[in-house]
């Protein structure tokens, strides 16, 4: 029986009507599914991003499929893939060039994987969102099998990408910047037992913040208020260590982006 919602992530934007098609193929195709628009506010090509957006999201989802679309190289021969796991959401629609893969590791690894047929009806390579993964994430939300959307692959085979760097010593730890929330709070590839095997202390310690030559100041707090009118570092909504400021933006004050690394060291360092 069909169960759960259809869940889209892409970075379609607003501006015009492709998030609304994308839509209107998956009603077209299963009029009875509830469709849930994730954001489609990923920048433009940022795989990366989008795979980050989609882990954020999918322990959160409950039962149905997930079609992610962050596609450079649609028309090219980067294959079409549908991925099953074994948690809810069931299944992951997209392309193959990493979107996916950071999303089913969260909900506990790939255990069936298949390159989706392309329909011979379809005779342009530019929306496969529309064209490709919207039918067959419909057939997926009815009942469909995977046998019955593509032809099976190994799952071993998938793409990944690069893990964020993360490096735990004694007294620092050092870690990517892997998402900067639109309030400005820097989330770090760092989670409380890092925090904790690099001896960095627990709630009110402080902690010195190096990004390149410039230092800060944090103390670790459990919530944004706990910061008073300087930096915190606590654990964010994902179960992230995160730098932030209440109501006002930590990644200006520190003036870090995705991708900058970020020393965290304790009273020793």
């Amino acid at each position: 029986m069909p169960a759960g919602c259809v869940f889209l992530l892409t970075d379609y934007g607003y501006g015009d009507e492709l998030a609304g098609v994308l839509r209107a193929a998956v009603v077209s195709a299963a009029p009875a599914a509830p469709v849930v628009d994730l954001t489609h506010g990923i920048a433009p090509f940022d795989v990366v991003g989008g795979a980050r957006a989609l882990a954020r999201c999918v322990p959160h989802l409950g039962p149905g499929v997930v079609v992610g679309v962050v596609d450079p190289g649609v028309g090219t021969s980067r294959r079409a893939v549908a991925v099953e796991v074994d948690a809810s959401p069931r299944y992951l629609v997209g392309p193959d060039n990493g979107l996916l893969m950071e999303g089913a590791t969260t909900l506990g690894g790939p255990r069936r994987a298949v390159a989706l047929r392309r329909s011979d009806l379809v005779t342009v390579r530019t929306f496969d969102g529309r064209d490709v993964f919207a039918p067959v994430a419909a057939a997926l939300w009815a009942g469909a099998d995977l046998a019955d959307v593509g032809c099976a692959i190994d799952v071993d085979g998938l793409v990944g990408l690069p893990d964020p760097v993360l490096q735990v010593g004694r007294g620092e730890l050092r870690a990517e910047v892997t998402w900067v929330d639109r309030f400005g709070n820097v989330q770090l590839a760092a989670c409380p037992s890092d925090a904790e095997a690099a001896g960095l202390g627990a709630d009110g310690a402080a902690v010195t913040v190096v990004i390149g030559g410039t230092r800060e100041q944090a103390i670790r707090v459990a919530s944004f208020a706990g910061a008073g009118s300087g930096l915190g570092l606590l654990v964010d909504a994902n179960g992230r260590l995160a730098l932030v400021l209440d109501r006002s933006s930590a990644a200006q004050l520190l003036d870090v982006r995705v991708g900058d690394l970020v020393d965290l060291l304790g009273n020793s360092g």
